[in-house]
């Protein structure tokens, strides 16, 4: 199927209605039976129903493990970047975003977290600045803002061969131009 096809088959029925549109939760708490005992839902703020039919349409059309929605592209950052460390270094693409850029060099610097900018358009160059302590490497394709495109598939194989962990920002993409999920479980 067509992702646009198979994103309209996937969308799920409530259950509760029968809407075909799924529902905005607008509550911020649900009934439990006591404390842990509930219908997958507590707090809006830990998981709310809307937001995790939007988390598994979206891990489907990437072809992904898990997915997880957040408020902004930099709230996901940050929380992928609470994986590190003091000590571990990240290395990142060379024009990446101004606002990863800002909180690479001012903020998680002062936590010890080191980042090395790479031209990742170059395999090489990405295969000679891993370090014994890099932990992430950090690609985008395209970047933003110049557009610059990388190879995801041999950026992923050099990651998985130096058991670093490989995270693509997709902002400029889509899953009809790329998905780099399917192409980072290539072994």
């Amino acid at each position: 199927m067509k992702p646009s096809t198979q994103l309209i088959h996937s969308i799920p029925v409530d259950e509760l209605t029968g809407a075909i549109s799924v529902p905005i939760y607008q509550t911020s708490t649900f009934v439990q039976e006591s404390p842990g005992i509930n219908k997958g839902f507590e707090f809006s703020r830990a998981n709310n129903p809307t937001r995790k039919v939007l988390e598994d349409l979206i891990t489907s059309l990437e072809e992904g493990y898990a997915g997880f929605g957040f408020a902004s592209g930099m709230a996901a950052i940050d929380a992928v970047l609470k994986l590190l460390k003091s000590g571990d270094e990240i290395m990142a693409v060379e024009d990446t975003y101004g606002g990863i850029f800002s909180i690479f060099n001012h903020m998680f610097e002062r936590f010890g977290i080191k980042v090395n900018f790479v031209d990742m358009s170059d395999t090489d160059k990405v295969l000679e600045k891993i370090t014994a302590k890099t932990r992430i490497i950090w690609l985008e394709s395209p970047t933003n803002p110049t557009l610059k495109i990388s190879d995801i598939k041999s950026i992923s194989k050099i990651a998985r061969q130096h058991n670093i962990l490989l995270v693509v920002d997709n902002t400029f993409s889509t899953p009809l131009l790329q998905k780099p999920i399917p192409w980072a479980q290539i072994s």
